[in-house]
Order: structure tokens, then sequence, then C-alpha cells
């Protein structure tokens, strides 16, 4: 999959087994390898077609690309030249051998969702093209990649949510806000390696800095206090929808929460955003703190972000 030793030296570093177990640490090898299969594919294949490989501002290109991908997700049959399709194809038989058709269809869809995203924030960075709050919102939560990421508790897990609970609006809801809180987490994460890059347009602390005019400062103010109300909403939400929940949704409801710290925690560690030479350093220990209490407490919906509001619609549950 990997066109040099350097890539996979980058790939390597990502520690996906160490991001997924986070995710889901109650899970036999046999599952969990297939979701860190997937993840360390899904790193590879974001920093070499994706954020700064030749496709990263050339969309029709990158379309084309997504398309053979998403099909080679979708059947074994398949048959595409890039090197990433054999690798997801392998990474699919894997988890087709012991998930359930139901879990699998969530798991392509997911992926479906994620490289629309990618395409959407492609097709902005080719025209230099700054998102507002709200398109940006909208299209992180597609573009980082979460969909596929939680699609894939399920399979991990052995959890096979019934339709009638994972398609209810607060299920749905939850699903959406623990993405969100992990992509912004991401962003402050991979700041200081996109900045040395050049590649700070679809971040949210430029969209923020353009669209009230504010120095970065306040802008990383403004991020935090956005990402503590999501996540505050999340608890909410969440506290009142697991007492009545399955085993089995409070099994992937339990892993949302999982994700959002094991997200947090890895990101602060892990050499894809701490190392900025040409070959990764070593995972980093360093002990972590958190805040005693959220950055902002304001109720209700963000302020210009109409594509997320309804997270706050009083009959969500």
């Amino acid at each position: 999959m990997c066109a040099s030793e350097r890539e996979k030296a980058w790939v390597v570093a990502s520690h996906s087994a160490d991001f997924y177990g986070r995710f889901a640490p109650g899970a036999d090898d046999d599952r969990l390898m297939a979701a860190a299969l997937w993840v360390y594919w899904g790193f590879g294949f974001d920093d070499a077609r994706c954020d700064t490989g030749p496709l990263s501002t050339r969309p029709a290109q990158f379309n084309a690309l997504a398309g053979q991908v998403q099909r080679a997700c979708e059947t074994d049959t398949a048959e595409y030249g890039d090197r990433f399709v054999g690798a997801l194809q392998d990474i699919m038989r894997r988890l087709r051998s012991f998930t359930p058709p139901t879990q699998v269809d969530r798991f392509v869809q997911g992926h479906r969702a994620w490289l629309s995203g990618v395409s959407w924030q492609i097709g902005n960075q080719s025209l230099g093209r700054m998102p507002g709050l709200d398109e940006f919102l909208v299209m992180r939560l597609l573009s980082s990649g979460g969909f596929p990421t939680m699609a894939l508790l399920e399979p991990a897990t052995g959890a096979e949510v019934p339709d009638r609970e994972m398609n209810r609006p607060a299920v749905r809801a939850l699903t959406e806000m623990s993405i969100m809180v992990a992509a912004l987490d991401n962003d402050r994460h991979s700041l200081r390696k996109e900045i040395g890059g050049g590649q700070t347009d679809q971040n949210i602390y430029p969209v923020l800095m353009a669209e009230r005019e504010i120095p970065l400062q306040e802008a990383v103010h403004e991020a935090n206090a956005l990402r503590d109300r999501v996540l505050r909403r999340f608890l909410e939400v969440h506290d009142r929808v697991r007492p009545t929940a399955s085993e089995e949704l409070a099994t992937y409801l339990q892993g949302l929460r999982y994700g959002i710290r094991g997200n947090h925690e890895w990101g602060m560690r892990v050499p894809r955003y701490l190392s900025l030479g040409y070959w990764p350093d070593e995972m980093e220990d360093a002990p972590l703190t958190y805040a005693e209490s959220p950055s902002d407490t304001r109720p209700g919906p963000i302020e210009g972000a109409p594509g997320v509001a309804w997270w706050w619609h009083a009959d969500l549950v």
C-alpha cells in the first residue's frame, strides 16, 4: 500500500491500534485487528490522496478516484489500479468474515459520507475558498472520517444495534456530536503541523478568524468554547437515552464516550501530530491534565450554525 519506507513509517506512526483500542477496549484481537487496519489504511489514504498528495487540489481527479475506492469498499470484484484499492478490499474481506450485513452496510454508508466530505473539502481547496462556520461544521462532520470510524464500533465490539434504536433521532445526534467533538479536537492537535505545511485553510481556527475577524488566540478560545458546548449537549442527551437503551445500544453509546476521550488522549501523544521532521518521532507519554469545568456553559444552539442546531431540539429524545 505504501509507496516508500518514509510513507510507511508515517502510517505506522499513526499508532492506529492504540487509537482504536481506546474506542473498543473490550474487543477481541481479530475484531480489533480489522478496525485498526482500516484506520491505518484511512490515515495512509488521507496523507497520500487527500491532504497533501497530487489530488489535494484537483477535485475532478479526486472524485474519480473516490468513486473507485468506494466501489472497492462495496464489492470484492471491483478492479482498479490505485495502490490503496487492494488493501481496502483485503480489509473488507476480513470485516465481512465476522460482521453481519447490516453492520457492514452501516460502515459502507459511513465510508461514502467520509469520501463525500473530503471531495467537498478538496473543492474548496482548489478554489482557495474559505468556508463559513456553518458550512465548515457540516463539511467537517463528514471529512473527519468520523462516520466510518464510529460505524466500526459494532463490528469491533460484536454489538448489533437494532435499526429502531440506531435510527432514533437522539442516537443519530449523539453519533454526530461525538464525531464533531473529536473533529474539533483533531483540528487543535494538527494545527501546528498544518501551519508548518501551509494547510490551514480548512481548519476551525482560520474559519473563525475569517468569519469573526479575530486573531488566532481569540479563535482558539472560541473554538474551545464551541467544542465544550457540543460535548455538554452530548452528555445531556446521552444521560436521557442511556437508561432505556438495550444492551447493544448501551455498548455502542459507551463506545462513543470512549471514542471522544480516546481520540483526544491519542491525539495529544501521537507522532502524526507532534512530529515536525522528515521522520516520525516516538510516541509521547507525557501526563495529561483536564480542565475542571467547561469553557462555555451557555445553553442552546451554536450561533451562526443552523446546520447542527437540531442537536438542541427539545423533543430530540
